[in-house]
């Protein structure tokens, strides 16, 4: 690991490790799929919440309607807690049981 030397006025040289910078664990955002979401709401929300344009959402959804659950993204863990939730309160407030989850990767 690489040292820096800082001089301190009335003392010697000293050698000062840098501290360790680690990134932070990234969590997985996945969409799972049901029989009341509706194919129009799924992609709604990916293009409202995960920033997707129409054509890689629709894409999303139907891996979602297909093989019963699809990755919508990858972050920070409280930025995908809070992807979770506004997932999951724009569900409820439409009605439907849209499951969400977060799974570190």
């Amino acid at each position: 690991m690489p040292t820096q030397t800082f001089s301190t006025p009335g003392t010697d040289t000293a050698d000062v490790a840098e501290p360790e910078i680690k990134e932070p664990p990234l969590y997985a955002v996945y969409l799972h799929n049901d029989d009341y979401t509706t194919m129009d709401f799924v992609v709604l929300i990916l293009k409202e919440i995960f920033f997707m344009n129409e054509e890689k959402a629709i894409a999303v959804m139907l891996k979602v309607h297909q093989e019963g659950v699809a990755k919508c993204g990858t972050y920070v863990k409280e930025i995908a807690a809070t992807k979770r939730l506004q997932v999951t309160r724009q569900a409820q407030k439409a009605g439907f049981p849209l499951l969400c989850t977060i799974e570190e990767e």
